[in-house]
């Protein structure tokens, strides 16, 4: 049987790696509410996932309890903050920050979002679409470019979900993100409800956009679960709300996008209604249940 690799120590007082890439396991976001349960339980989990912009002070518990964690576990840190899609420049300030974050955890991934979430010095707290056009494309790579300048290291681009389309756009989402990847090299964050959502809300088939994408390049996977309400004209409208368990068609495109990518590191989302940590840790079994079956190999028969 083939396994898919731990570098989870099992000695609890094992280090952990501080370079290198997220294992090919599942994880979990880091909330609060289950500090103290991860490390009077230390969980066999292949890694947690920091939201940035929650640790961008110097110090008090979050930090504490990070370090102790951080020692038993891989981290991957996604930003929300840097509207990589944005018309402005980038924050410099918010960057140095994160910089600064990321030299003191050495996360084995930082990821960001296509989407943008500022105008001027105004922050909106969303993740607001672009249309895919010349003019985007230059601006998410130039962006792109500087934070990995800044960061030293690849980032990954997370594909967003979305509720509106642009008239503007004259490139396919997949095909815009293949460009980015291209021209900057940076990797792919394939969120598999973003794309559940945002096919169903603009009536495309999922399975063909994932396809699409640059999945060479995807380093990580997310999943969550999402809202459902209608729009004006009555048809289902879904919400990327983390708010609720992975949905059944999530687990079958998630199972369908394993079948093109082989396994990767895969993250359980949830950012409201917070269940106790044994649901999540269900949550991220199941799966690494698809995830070694993706790693078995298989056998042609003539």
């Amino acid at each position: 049987m083939t396994t898919v690799s731990h570098l989870l120590p099992k000695d609890a007082g094992a280090a952990v790696p501080r370079a290198g890439t997220l294992p090919l396991r599942s994880g979990l976001g880091l909330k609060p509410e289950h500090f103290r349960t991860i490390l009077d339980t230390l969980p066999d989990l292949g890694f947690f996932e920091i939201h940035a912009e929650n640790y961008m002070v110097d110090g008090g518990p979050f930090h504490h309890y990070l370090t102790l964690i951080r020692g038993h576990y891989p981290l991957s840190i996604h930003g929300v903050g840097l509207s990589i899609g944005g018309e402005g420049p980038l924050d410099e300030a918010h960057l140095d920050r994160l910089a600064a974050l990321i030299a003191r955890y050495e996360p084995q991934s930082f990821s960001e979002h296509l989407a943008w979430s500022s105008h001027g010095d105004v922050f909106l707290n969303d993740l607001l679409p672009a249309p895919y056009d010349a003019a985007t494309l230059q601006r998410v790579c130039d962006h792109v470019d500087r934070v990995q300048e800044r960061l030293r290291r690849r980032m990954l681009l997370e594909n967003p979900a979305t509720y509106v389309e642009f008239a503007a756009s004259t490139m396919a989402e997949a095909d815009f993100i293949g460009a980015v990847v291209q021209r900057t090299g940076c990797g792919l964050l394939l969120d598999v409800n973003n794309a559940h959502v945002s096919c169903t809300n603009h009536g495309r088939d999922a399975r063909a956009f994932i396809a699409a994408l640059p999945l060479a390049a995807t380093a990580q996977i997310h999943l969550a679960g999402f809202a459902q309400d209608v729009d004006a004209a009555g048809d289902p409208l879904l919400i990327d709300s983390h708010g609720a368990p992975i949905a059944q068609a999530v687990w079958d495109l998630y199972r369908y996008t394993l079948q093109r990518t082989g396994p990767l590191p895969t993250l359980i989302e949830r950012d409201s209604d917070i269940p106790p940590f044994p649901v999540l840790l269900a949550e991220a079994q199941q799966a690494e249940a698809l995830l070694l079956a993706a790693a078995e190999p298989r056998t042609e028969y003539a």
